[in-house]
């Protein structure tokens, strides 16, 4: 385990299992694991019906924490930031913070099929209520529709989790 101060975090389609490979990697690294979905929920929760409100909220959250993450890597601790970053846009808030910051980064890029991430949005909402924003395939075939995996020319250190 490197000692490392490091910034993780995550480009991957819905339900493709980023919160549950973000806390492995919190524990496995010691690092503080912040979660974008805890977050929206608790300080917005009735304010997310749609793609345009999560990302107004989305955008004020990130607004909120980047001086907090920038004081966690600056003492030395390592953050795994459980946040998407699928789309170029959204990766320049990630470069932002750990350049900044001066420490290393780690971009986790799940690349798994449609099919499977589907399958897993429907385990992972069969408990949520009815009417719970992003937990249908049609959400999610909207919200796909934005994605974009990362480039080349973004210059990232990429680790890909290709399951397909």
């Amino acid at each position: 385990m490197s000692k490392e101060t490091t910034l993780h975090f995550f480009c991957g389609k819905m339900a493709a299992g980023k919160s549950t490979l973000a806390g492995k990697l919190s524990t496995q690294h010691n690092a503080v694991l912040l979660c974008e979905d805890n977050w929206l929920s608790k300080l917005y929760p009735e304010e997310i019906k749609d793609i345009a409100g999560y990302i107004k909220y989305s955008s004020r959250l990130q607004e909120i924490l980047s001086e907090h993450i920038l004081s966690l890597l600056s003492q030395n601790v390592s953050v795994v930031l459980d946040f998407p970053g699928n789309t170029v846009n959204q990766r320049i808030w990630f470069r932002d913070i750990f350049e900044k910051a001066k420490v290393a980064h780690v971009l986790h890029f799940l690349d798994v099929s449609d099919s499977i991430c589907k399958r897993q949005l429907k385990i992972r909402s069969k408990n949520m209520p009815e009417g719970t924003a992003f937990t249908s395939e049609a959400e999610f075939d909207a919200i796909t529709e934005y994605f974009q995996p990362p480039l080349e020319t973004e210059a990232f250190n990429i680790v890909k989790y290709e399951i397909k």
